[in-house]
């Protein structure tokens, strides 16, 4: 007997099926992809370069690890920063219309500012606390999560994060 199931949802993949996802996305609606980075260093624009043929809908990554960064490569506002930090809603979002501003082919982008730990947390802002900020055809989307675990536990979890969004907001009829 042959049954039938949906195909798996972007939850259920791991990270290179999502970049893999990702890519197809791009590549059917002739977008390219921008990335900024602050708690993971450039690990989602690697995982994306991972895939052969990138090139094709990867426009540039960003990474902005310093408040400073932010503000010279990204445009982010300086008393942004300073008036709610790094890690933060505003700068998340900053970050991402900055990322497509200053890569003009871009019509998609992401953006992650958290703390990834083992230090720097606050009561607040506890260790594994992730802003993620997506643009997507002038559509922009934010989030706040907390990862548990070490340092590189919540880098991989922010990179999923991200990428598992970043194909549900271009799997959605609005982002045509």
């Amino acid at each position: 007997m042959e049954s039938s199931f949906p195909p798996p949802s972007s939850q259920d993949l791991d990270t290179p099926e999502l970049v893999e996802a990702l890519a197809g996305l791009l590549l059917k609606k002739g977008w390219l992809l921008a990335t900024a980075e602050s708690c993971t260093g450039g690990l989602i624009g690697a995982a994306c370069t991972e895939l052969a043929g990138s090139s094709a809908w990867f426009e540039r990554g960003f990474v902005t690890y310093s408040n400073a960064a932010k503000t010279e490569l990204l445009g982010v506002d300086a008393a942004l920063v300073e008036a709610h930090g790094a890690v933060s809603e505003p700068v998340a979002r900053a970050m991402a219309l900055g990322a497509i501003a200053h890569s003009a082919p871009a019509r998609a982008a992401v953006a992650v500012t958290g703390i990834a730990g083992p230090t720097g947390g606050t009561p607040d802002k506890p260790v594994g606390t992730v802003w993620f900020g997506w643009s997507v055809d002038g559509q922009v989307r934010t989030e706040r999560r907390r990862f548990d675990g070490d340092r590189a536990t919540v880098r991989a979890a922010t990179v999923r994060h991200a990428l598992h969004t970043l194909v549900q907001l271009l799997e959605t009829p609005t982002a045509a």
